[in-house]
């Protein structure tokens, strides 16, 4: 059933939550059909094998997959297990592609060449380029003789690329004989897997691309995973809350709770609530550390602020200050997971992109915070947040939660 459900596919081995997705419905069809040939031949099929198997079963296969992944990045970070690509458009797409594979090392795609059809040999935009040129062509009988030499395991064609669809098609039949991978990168940025729908119309793959916005049933298991995971953690945490409350309370002077006005769902304001982690002055003596500002284009951090307690600190290292806006999740102002909740003063600069942002509830974990915090710049945390807000899926916030865990033990980008 792994291999029916194409969980071994190399395409989805070593990155992403695709791997995972398949794993586990692998394992609920596989069981599902256990129980429905045994309910309908009325077999004697004991309970604890659909009870205890199915659980056991499931989480082995994550945690073995988990293994092997990190393995394989162990090898993609030394430049093996990955595919040698040739990348073929413009200047400009192709070092936009390369760029982008580059970034993502773990995906195991690794540009080695660039291919300019009709690029001049001359043309001052292909200076820059930080790849070796192989070649120039146009007609597909010459890009195949110089992608034969050049050997590589993939070719990439950018959204840039000039080429005749005819053209494309003579060198999707030559790459085919060759065993060697055509990989067609489209002009969409930031849009997951779910979103992404191919019909074939008279031979033509026409690409849809669906609205991104959350449906009745997708909001109400956001939501009802909200309201009962806040409220097993409230429970479970409850003597750690009330450690640290004592902590803060005697720790130095001033309440026990911070409260901040935040912008939520659709600009609406709300309280959020932390554990006070600085001195009772801290906004007032904000503007005279402007000048020292650490952060990003947006948002003000501080490596070594002075405004912080001691007791603050060792809560900052490890985000435990943030713990009492599990109570802002239950009254549905914030969500588990989502963008960072903005100050007032920090939506007044977003322009029409970050704006984007507000279509979704804040949350106290998000793609931002997995993903370095503090150490990112502006347009990457926008970036992540708008990803997030174009390509919600529960799979995606059950791998965020996980992935949070790791953050905060790392304490990466944490300040």
């Amino acid at each position: 059933m792994l291999s029916l459900r194409g969980s071994r596919e190399a395409t989805v081995l070593g990155h992403g939550t695709e791997e995972y997705k398949r794993v586990v419905s692998a394992s609920l069809i596989l069981f599902g059909l256990v129980a429905i040939v045994s309910y309908a031949l009325q077999l004697d099929t004991a309970r604890g094998y659909v009870g205890v198997a199915l659980p056991a079963g499931l989480v082995m296969l994550l945690l073995s997959r988990l293994i092997v992944r990190r393995l394989l990045h162990v090898e993609r970070t030394q430049g093996r297990s990955s595919l040698r690509v040739l990348v073929i458009g413009s200047t400009s797409g192709v070092q936009h592609l390369a760029d982008s594979l580059r970034a993502q090392p773990m995906a195991g795609y690794i540009p080695v060449g660039a291919y300019l059809p009709g690029v001049e040999s001359h043309a001052s935009t292909a200076e820059g380029l930080d790849l070796p040129i192989v070649g120039r062509a146009i007609e597909a009988d010459g890009i195949v003789a110089d992608i034969k030499e050049f050997q590589p395991d993939a070719v990439a064609l950018s959204s840039s690329t000039q080429l005749a669809p005819e053209t494309i098609r003579a060198l999707g039949w030559a790459l085919a004989d060759l065993n060697i991978r055509l990989i067609l990168a489209p002009a969409l940025t930031d849009v997951a897997g779910p979103r992404i729908h191919t019909q074939p119309m008279a031979g033509l793959p026409l690409i849809h691309v669906s609205t991104p916005n959350l449906e009745k049933g997708q909001r109400f298991v956001k939501r009802t995973t909200d309201i009962v995971g806040a409220s097993f953690l409230i429970v479970a945490l409850s003597p750690l809350l009330v450690l640290i409350a004592l902590l803060v309370r005697f720790g130095s002077e001033g309440p026990v709770l911070f409260r901040q006005e935040r912008v939520g769902t659709a600009g609406q304001r709300f309280e959020m609530y932390k554990f006070r982690s600085m001195v009772m002055d801290a906004e007032a003596r904000l503007e005279e550390l402007r000048e020292n500002h650490e952060g990003n284009e947006v948002l003000f951090k501080l490596k070594n602020d002075p405004r912080i307690t001691k007791v603050g600190g060792v809560l900052r290292k490890f985000s435990l200050d943030e713990l009492p806006q599990l109570f802002n999740v239950l009254e549905g102002s914030m969500s588990l997971v989502g963008p960072r909740p903005p100050l007032a003063a920090e939506v007044e600069r977003y322009d029409i992109r970050a704006h984007r942002r507000l279509l979704v509830r804040p949350g106290m974990t998000g793609l931002w915070q997995v993903s370095g915090r503090s150490l990112l710049s502006w347009d990457e945390t926008v970036r992540l947040d708008l990803y997030y807000v174009e390509n919600w899926s529960f799979l995606g916030d059950l791998t965020i939660l996980l992935r949070t865990f790791k953050a905060v033990v790392g304490r990466h980008g944490a300040f």
